[in-house]
């Protein structure tokens, strides 16, 4: 069901899209300012390399998202969150926009039938189910409304991501994942992913079994472990940062209510007490759009959290491939041994076979030259299946890094504006806070 992909060369970072919701408050505008720049410029600086992605020819919302209640296949009543994707051709500002709605399990098994049909590509994540690494005042509940909300903007990202991917983008389910309603999931089965699919026991045994990896591969597969370390201690930090930072901001409020009180005693300082508690409760107020925004810049740290195992699954591939091609040589050189030994009557090695047949007598001529022949065919059809598995994995390394170099130019990008941006957002947070104090100061020298 897939398009054929394109030459490697054709390779281009996605953009780090991120949209606004209908339901987005003022405080969260300023934190994906830059993320739409960012989207515009690498949808329109380079229009040669992107001229063939969807992300540039079809507009992909998510839009809204919506609880309901259904039954499951275990006929249980369950409530769960559906999600509006709109898409719109870029044919002008008549073109009609074609809607339909997506369960989160439905993003899952697109995912999972891209990861198995282009295992050569580092597919981009879906959001978290369930909230992680989250502070004590946040709620951890899959159906909060916050989460949803963010978790919509996720999903949007996630569409856009694989919209603006090169190879990704032609993909036929993909296409109808957004455009087809009704029979989506049984054309995604009917392509029989599952079963291309390899199992986790046999990556692990190849993991460790496999006896010349590649040692690029191996040296990604120990980046994106400390790419998840990393990043999982820096979210851990900032949940730490905004308790604290909470606590602060709200006992500033305690200033206002003191004040508020003192200035119902004072005749002449009364007005001045007033004013100053006011800045202060306003100033303890604001806390809760800060750290709103700061969630949606840790969302954006947890795509590349989840990147992290998107690379290892492309190593784990190659290793797989690896393996299967070291088993299939050693296979190669054993049936060889066997017919040279056959044909000369001598035996090299120590088996059960040889040991038999001088306790039970030697085989007549024509079995020998029976077996032969059919080692013989056998190893005709290794030396082919051999040849095979060595142009397929070259064919997987060239495509392979191709991708992997477009996903380091897109993580070096995103992770830059990303960390700029949060940086800027604490620079204006804490000239809020010296601002708040001038102005108290200000309402103090009046008295």
């Amino acid at each position: 069901g897939a398009a054929a992909p394109p030459s490697p060369g054709a390779a281009v970072s996605p953009p780090r899209p991120l949209s606004l919701g209908p339901a987005m408050s003022l405080g969260r505008v300023s934190s994906f300012c830059f993320v739409w720049l960012m989207l515009h410029e690498s949808l329109f600086s380079s229009p040669k390399k992107m001229e063939d992605c969807l992300a540039k020819k079809m507009e992909i919302t998510v839009s809204e998202a919506e609880k309901r209640t259904g039954r499951n296949a275990m006929n249980m009543q369950e409530t769960y969150t559906a999600y509006l994707i709109e898409t719109r051709w870029n044919e002008g500002q008549c073109s009609p926009v074609d809607s339909l709605w997506r369960r989160y399990s439905e993003f899952e098994l697109l995912r999972n039938y891209l990861l198995v049909t282009y295992p050569h590509i580092v597919v981009p994540p879906l959001p978290e189910k369930r909230a992680d690494f989250v502070w004590h005042k946040l709620s951890a509940d899959n159906m909060d409304p916050d989460f949803v909300e963010r978790r919509r903007i996720g999903l949007e990202n996630f569409l856009l991501r694989v919209a603006s991917h090169p190879v990704l983008c032609q993909d036929k389910i993909f296409y109808s994942f957004l455009t087809q309603e009704g029979g989506w999931k049984e054309m995604v089965n009917e392509t029989g992913f599952q079963l291309k699919a390899d199992s986790r026991l046999k990556a692990l045994n190849a993991t460790f079994r496999v006896k010349n990896p590649d040692k690029r591969f191996t040296e990604l597969k120990h980046y994106s472990d400390e790419l998840q370390s990393v990043i999982s201690h820096l979210l851990r930090v900032r949940a730490r940062v905004a308790d604290r930072l909470y606590g602060v901001y709200k006992v500033h409020g305690n200033y206002g209510r003191v004040f508020s009180e003192w200035s119902a005693i004072e005749k002449e300082m009364g007005d001045g007490l007033q004013s100053a508690g006011h800045h202060m409760d306003v100033y303890a107020a604001s806390i809760d759009d800060i750290l709103e925004e700061e969630e949606h810049y840790a969302d954006q740290l947890k795509e590349y959290l989840f990147y992290a195992e998107a690379l290892r699954a492309v190593c784990r591939k190659h290793e797989l491939m690896q393996y299967d091609l070291e088993m299939a040589a050693q296979d190669l050189t054993s049936k060889k041994q066997q017919c040279e030994e056959l044909a000369t009557g001598t035996m090299r090695t120590f088996s059960l076979k040889g040991m038999t047949s001088k306790l039970f007598g030697q085989e007549t001529p024509e079995q020998r030259e029976a077996k032969i022949k059919i080692l013989e065919e056998q190893i005709q059809e290794g030396e082919e299946q051999l040849k095979s598995k060595n142009l397929e994995g070259r064919d997987f390394v060239k495509s392979a890094w191709a991708d992997i170099e477009r996903f380091k130019e897109q993580k070096n990008r995103d992770l830059k504006e990303a960390l700029i941006s949060y940086a800027v957002m604490q620079i204006s947070m804490c000239k809020k806070g010296i601002q708040v104090w001038t102005n108290a100061k200000e309402c103090f020298s009046k008295m």
